[in-house]
């Protein structure tokens, strides 16, 4: 095995979470009569460039098909997130009309439809038809093809045949893609091939440096091809001819970095950020694998502790229930080997997810509805990077029927929902 990024060969193994499904592979009724494929679910360390990252088992379009379930309009939080992205990339670098912005995996249109209202011509590239489909619903142009470097080429020239300029993008956007492209380096030329001289790109991905730090092992899926810090980005920006010149520091998804680069030689400040977060990178060690060695025990602690929070509330008699069908969940689920004995349900506000099944798991998926006609003594919040905003909405549970919220990570801890 060799580093997507450097090819250097990987021996050092940092976590090994044994087999699971793909996170998103949610399972119809008649399947669960099927076998169910598994792949090995290990991160390396690469010691050359930083970069962390799974096996290969599997393609990417077979990740991310038709049938894909993730819906980013679910999150009121993000929507509200991706507003206030847009209202400021509009104002810092002053687009309007004759701009161009692009997203990579513009999934159902939440980013772009701002830009839209703006008046602002866009464009989202999105490989998965049912998300696609919702964006088109929103008025936002959308690609049904994986970016690349010969797909942003593609455009580019497309758009200087059109007379649009020399075709380029003044803004490139990409959250939370980052991580799940396989050939990094194709990506990321691609962005250099689409990117105007003067534009900016910016991306949004889950800072490896705390997933480390606080064990957020549920984040590592098959999905999630590469685990991301600066260092390891500077580094695959400069192959590609980018540098970045800005970085913030984001609290979604436990902690998250959204880099600002452009053209080497273009004419983009750099800020004292960069230099600030590459330093605190290389003063906790993230690029020696001696930062690693403790991530194989909080996640057996993590599972251990749910497992032991399940068959107590069992042993009781006592009803459980869970909140949000996430990849999370999936992660932490199948590596501590619960299923519906223990957890009998899960609920979920994306209709594309009622009725199936968990990979691996096998807990049956069911709409909020549920929770109202039989509510639960306990209920977890699996994905906990938006506990707040789902402990809101459901606060009725605990004020109507005393049921206790649990957040999962790193073990079961009760969370009293803002509204009490």
């Amino acid at each position: 095995m060799q580093c997507r990024h450097c090819s250097t060969p990987l021996s050092h193994n940092i976590l090994d979470l044994a087999h699971a499904p793909p996170s998103n592979a949610y399972l119809e009724a008649e399947q669960l009569l099927q076998p169910e494929v598994h792949f090995p679910l290990r991160l390396f360390f690469c010691p050359t460039c930083t970069l962390v990252q799974t096996e290969d088992f599997c393609r990417a379009d077979d990740l991310f098909d038709a049938n894909y379930v993730y819906f980013s309009s679910t999150s009121s939080s993000w929507c509200a997130h991706a507003a206030r992205y847009a209202q400021t990339a509009i104002s810092r670098f002053g687009l309007g009309a004759d701009s161009f912005v692009v997203e990579v995996a513009s999934n159902d249109g939440y980013l772009l439809k701002n830009f839209v209202a703006a008046g602002i011509p866009c464009l989202g590239f999105e490989p998965t038809a049912s998300t696609a489909e919702a964006a088109r619903a929103e008025g936002v142009q959308s690609r049904l093809e994986f970016f690349s470097e010969a797909t942003a080429r593609a455009l580019r020239q497309e758009r200087a045949a059109q007379g649009k300029g020399d075709g380029g993008a003044d803004l490139i956007a990409g959250n939370n893609v980052y991580a799940h492209v396989p050939d990094i380096n194709d990506f990321t030329r691609g962005l250099g091939q689409l990117l105007a001289a003067e534009g900016v790109v910016s991306l949004e991905f889950p800072h490896l440096l705390e997933l480390v730090t606080q064990g957020q092992f549920d984040t590592v899926y098959h999905e999630h091809f590469s685990y991301l810090s600066l260092t390891a980005v500077s580094k695959i920006f400069a192959a590609a001819g980018l540098r970045i010149f800005d970085v913030e520091t984001l609290p979604t998804h436990g902690g998250s970095l959204r880099v600002w680069g452009c053209h080497e030689e273009a004419a983009h400040v750099r800020q004292a950020s960069v230099d600030a977060v590459l330093g605190q990178e290389h003063e906790a060690g993230l690029g020696t694998v001696d930062f690693y060695s403790n991530l194989q025990s909080m996640a057996d602690h993590a599972a251990d502790s749910l497992l032991v929070f399940l068959a107590e509330c069992k042993s009781r008699g006592e009803t459980v229930a869970a909140y949000g069908a996430a990849a999370k969940g999936t992660t932490l689920l199948n590596y501590a080997r619960i299923g519906p004995r223990l957890l009998p349900y899960v609920c979920d506000a994306a209709p594309f997810k009622q009725g199936r099944f968990l990979p691996g798991s096998h807990i049956p998926v069911r709409p909020a509805a549920a929770l109202r006609e039989a509510p639960p003594q306990h209920l977890l919040i699996l994905p906990w990077n938006i506990k707040a905003e789902i402990a809101a909405d459901l606060a009725w549970l605990a004020r109507d029927h005393g049921t206790k919220f649990w957040t999962i990570m790193p073990e079961p801890a009760c969370l009293v929902p803002p509204t009490l």
